[in-house]
């Protein structure tokens, strides 16, 4: 008998298929339609951080070296009030065998993939993790497939997601090219269904363990350099797992006071399934198409339970604007000697913007930073986007508008980030879980799952649920 491959069909088998790729069968977690065993789910991917971090070196992942950006610091200072300016620090994940942190993610899962036995590993993604996956498949001799959102209607593609899929090509990978639409997470289903290859999605709790050893480098190579923990480590926000992982680490290494900060490339008012918005942005990921949705209900992902919750661990959430990030990119290869991509300057802007108001003695580790080149490289995403209509110039990127003008500052003063609403943020997730699951019908579990979800108090998310009902 054949079997029904429509949209509706293949989706309904979800579970189904997701327990056959990846050996997880969720049901054994979940306790209603909006909480569940988290950290048992963590757990039970059976690895000690030791492990993990043995692991990922095999494969040329981890122990990536920490630079002080001395010359940058100095110029913070020179801007900012007196006895104000932190150091800043970056992690460079681009000496990862990817060129980036998502390297981390890929190792564990190619592990365990060639651990279960799978022959191979199927993804979806722009394009970084994509190449992670295929460089950890690769070397564990696993066959790999990705799936990547490429192009518009009109077959027009991105620079940087070209980029991200020649590199995966370049690992061995077979890359099949998409345009954009829903159309993605169905064709995962089937190429995992059609295949029997291993799931790496980014959201399964091996992806986040992995990251778990970046937190922890961070935590024992600032003690050493510092003698003292990071006072605030800022991370670029999209999906969660990058967030998620480094604090889990952080947390497990005894940083309990340390600030973890979200950052997000401001692209308000693009829609990321778009057709036309698809090519009138220049971060395929690290903003807030991703960053806003995935933070207020992180199960919107191609698993049935994400291990990526970023607002259990978030303390703040701040926004840059496109031409903020694409200064300090420029700034970075002239003061400091380094050319990475723009995508992972991200949170180096943010860290701008919090040094000038954090002591000359604390300590801000920008948490990763990733390859450039070709599509990646800055000057690439600037030519594109004249391309596509938008106007770019330099003046005050308060003026900046997403998708129609890119403004790049005259000056550091003028580097400023946003702050997010965080309890904005919060009552949208709780808005979510009751559209999921009518909030009459929560239990104690439910509630105390939410607000360790929310990271708020049990009775702080009764009074905020029961609002939403009058």
């Amino acid at each position: 008998m054949t079997r029904d491959m429509s949209y509706s069909a293949v989706t309904s088998r979800k579970n189904e298929i997701m327990k056959a790729s990846l050996g997880i069968d969720f049901k054994d977690f979940i306790h209603s339609p909006i909480s569940f065993d988290y950290e048992r789910m963590m757990r039970e991917t059976g690895y000690t951080l030791e492990q993990i971090a043995q692991i990922q070196h095999e494969t040329k992942v981890g122990n990536t070296p920490l630079f002080e950006l001395k010359n940058l610091t100095e110029l913070v200072r020179r801007i900012s009030p007196p006895g104000k300016g932190a150091r800043i620090f970056i992690k460079d994940e681009a000496a990862n065998a990817s060129g980036s942190f998502k390297a981390r993610r890929a190792s564990i899962s190619a592990f365990e993939a060639k651990k279960r036995g799978y022959k191979g590993m199927v993804a979806a993604t722009s394009g970084n993790y994509g190449a992670a996956v295929a460089s950890q498949a690769a070397q564990r001799g696993l066959k790999c497939i990705i799936l990547q959102e490429v192009f518009d209607s009109h077959g027009v593609g991105q620079p940087e997601i070209v980029e991200k899929g020649r590199k995966c090509e370049a690992f061995g990978a077979e890359v099949q090219k998409l345009s954009v639409g829903p159309e993605l997470f169905y064709w995962l289903l089937v190429t995992l269904e059609e295949t029997g290859f291993f799931n790496a999605s980014l959201y399964t709790p091996f992806g986040i363990r992995g990251i778990e050893t970046l937190g922890t480098e961070i935590a024992s190579q600032v003690r050493e350099r510092c003698g003292k923990d990071p006072d605030a480590v800022v991370i670029t926000h999209a999906g969660g797992g990058n967030l998620t992982g480094t604090a889990r680490g952080l947390l497990t290494s005894g940083c309990k006071n340390t600030r973890i900060v979200a950052c997000s490339v401001d692209l308000a008012g693009l829609h990321m399934a778009s057709d036309r918005d698809f090519n009138r942005k220049s971060f395929t990921t690290g903003h807030t198409g991703f960053g806003v949705p995935f933070a207020t209900w992180p199960d919107r992902v191609d698993v049935p339970r994400n291990a990526a919750r970023s607002l259990r661990y978030m303390d703040e959430y701040q926004l840059v604007s496109q031409g903020e990030v694409f200064y300090i990119t420029e700034l970075l290869t002239k003061i400091e000697g380094i050319e990475r991509g723009p995508a992972g300057n991200t949170s180096v802007t943010a860290a701008v913007t919090l040094a000038r108001t954090m002591d000359k003695d604390q300590v801000i580790v920008v948490q990763e930073t990733e390859y450039t080149g070709a599509g990646k490289h800055h000057n690439a995403q600037l030519a594109f986007a004249k391309k596509m209509g938008i106007e770019v110039r330099r003046g005050d990127p308060k003026d900046n508008l997403p998708g129609t003008r890119i403004i790049i500052p005259e000056n550091l003063s003028q580097v400023h980030g946003k702050a997010q609403d965080l309890t904005k943020l919060k009552l949208s997730y709780i808005k979510n879980a009751a559209k999921a699951h009518p909030v009459s019908q929560w239990t104690d579990g439910d509630y105390t799952f939410v607000a360790e979800d929310v990271k708020e108090g049990v009775g702080w998310v009764r009074k905020s649920a029961l609002e939403l009902e009058k």
